[in-house]
């Protein structure tokens, strides 16, 4: 889906003195696709239309 932005993804990985291999950004953004999705589920099961921080 691309949520991630992979230059901003890189760079904070070099801040920490490591190298990002070529198949970590895709990972990432998988994970945040599955953090938002279940973000949203709990929102919908709290009867809610917006997702809030706490829903994490």
């Amino acid at each position: 889906m691309g949520l991630v932005v992979a230059s901003g993804v890189k760079d904070a990985i070099k801040k920490l003195e490591m190298q990002c291999a070529g198949d970590f950004c895709d990972a990432l953004d998988k994970k945040v696709e599955q953090f938002i999705a279940e973000a949203a589920s709990r929102a919908k099961s709290n009867d809610r239309k917006t997702v809030r921080a706490g829903d994490i």
